[in-house]
């Protein structure tokens, strides 16, 4: 059997592995593999193909692994993966009804109108004020008026 069918399927074969357990490793060394594919149809001896497969596989990892963090990290919703509750803490939010001292208001988020109140405010924070959320009781949220926060 020829060298390079055989590179050539121990790549299908990894690049097989690499879509079924996203190691980026078997992708790495699927590159290597034809790499050493190529240099077998080129006719060189099976010393230089091992070699070609190691730096080659080497050199794509160094190459792809910084390309795919980077891409991952850019991807939309990968900065902040809170969710639930935890997900609105630092979000701004518009008052619906008055907030009064020690009482309860209400304020929309996204088109969701939650319960709030102010802890510490001492006055009325008014309808149509923009509010940043700062943290939660159960399903009631704390808030603070933006001007409070600057």
């Amino acid at each position: 059997m020829e060298g390079w069918i055989i590179w050539l399927g121990m790549a299908a074969l990894l690049l097989i592995v690499e879509v079924l357990t996203q190691t980026m490793w078997s992708l790495c060394l699927a590159v290597g593999c034809m790499a050493s594919m190529t240099a077998a149809l080129c006719g060189l001896a099976v010393e230089w193909q091992l070699a070609l497969l190691v730096v080659c596989s080497f050199v794509a990892y160094l190459l792809l692994i910084p390309l795919f963090r980077r891409r991952h990290n850019h991807a939309p919703g990968a900065g902040d993966s809170r969710t639930g509750m935890d997900a609105l803490l630092g979000r701004r939010a518009t008052v619906t009804h008055e907030i009064r001292p020690g009482e309860c208001g209400r304020a929309r988020i996204d088109g969701d109108n939650w319960q709030v109140r102010a802890p510490g405010a001492g006055r009325v924070i008014a309808r149509g004020t923009e509010v940043t959320v700062t943290g939660y009781d159960s399903i009631i949220l704390d808030v603070a008026a933006l001007n409070d926060n600057q």
